[in-house]
């Protein structure tokens, strides 16, 4: 059977971290990875596993707590979202150097959805940051990515799984990352020591959601709240979106992690996170 593996990474906030599980445990087991399809958090990953430095960022990502995630918030009073998202960009550009995504070491595809004309764009060429930048942006959270004229937003809103753009070649095996599934999340015992998620760093990242779910106040029959609602919500599109995309395609193998396993800007979670990647990748890779 091949070792050639076509991937395909979907959207999930910080459950995208688990992308770097997945390509961690393809790797380990002999696979070679000769394209990748992203959007949001998929696009993020893949885009940086395909400029050779996914060790590097992996280990930043791993040295996040709960004040440094806080920290690389930059919120704003745009009516358009709450977060900039350019102070997390700046970091990781200092970390990894942005590159052309036509001079990256495989083929890779990123996408957002120009939100105006309702419209998916597909970045095959460019600057990788800008192709990020546009796929990672959470309607209400961050701000649009102004691209050419065009308002940009999340991928996942139109294609959170984007198999039909992932570059195929002769007999390679289609793997497909759904963050979105609706199956129960049983949390397996860590491996890691995680020393970096003390209760003194409760109160910042509260803070995030809490100023997330005050631009619009709840009221007391509301027991959602804003930010809760919005998240939900959007998950649960994606959720559907992500069905019906797996019924029309159907993988070799499909990774899947339920859409509660973790919180959407969980990401100094990151450790476990990529264990769980490893392990549900793992799990479908023995099935072979």
């Amino acid at each position: 059977m091949s070792k050639n593996v076509a991937l395909v990474l979907g959207s999930g906030g910080a459950r995208g971290v688990a992308h770097i599980g997945v390509i961690n445990e393809l790797l380990s087991q002999g696979y070679n990875i000769t394209s990748i399809s992203g959007t949001s958090m998929g696009a993020l990953v893949g885009g940086i596993y395909a400029t050779g430095s996914l060790k590097s960022f992996e280990e930043w990502m791993c040295s996040l707590n709960k004040l440094d995630v806080f920290n690389l918030v930059d919120f704003t009073l745009s009516l358009n979202g709450i977060v900039k998202g350019n102070k997390i960009l700046k970091e990781m550009k200092a970390l990894i150097p942005d590159r052309k995504i036509e001079d990256l070491s495989i083929p890779f595809t990123a996408v957002a959805t120009d939100i105006i004309n309702g419209k998916e764009v597909v970045f095959t060429q460019g600057s990788l940051y800008d192709a990020i930048r546009a796929s990672i942006s959470i309607p209400t959270v961050f701000t649009p990515f102004d691209y050419n004229g065009l308002k940009l937003v999340d991928g996942g809103v139109l294609n959170p799984i984007p198999i039909n753009l992932v570059k195929r070649h002769e007999d390679d095996i289609l793997v497909v990352v759904n963050l979105a599934s609706c199956k129960e999340y049983k949390k397996p015992k860590s491996k890691q020591n995680r020393t970096n998620n003390g209760k003194n760093h409760n109160k910042y990242i509260n803070k995030i959601h809490d100023t997330i779910n005050n631009i619009i106040p709840e009221n007391k029959a509301d027991s959602i709240g804003y930010f809760n609602l919005m998240n939900k919500t959007t998950s649960l599109m994606i959720q559907k979106v992500s069905d019906l995309t797996l019924e029309q395609y159907k993988p070799d193998v499909l990774i899947e992690l339920p859409r509660d396993a973790f919180g959407t800007f969980e990401f100094y979670k990151s450790k476990e996170i990529i264990e769980y990647g490893e392990l549900e990748t793992r799990k479908e890779l023995e099935k072979l």
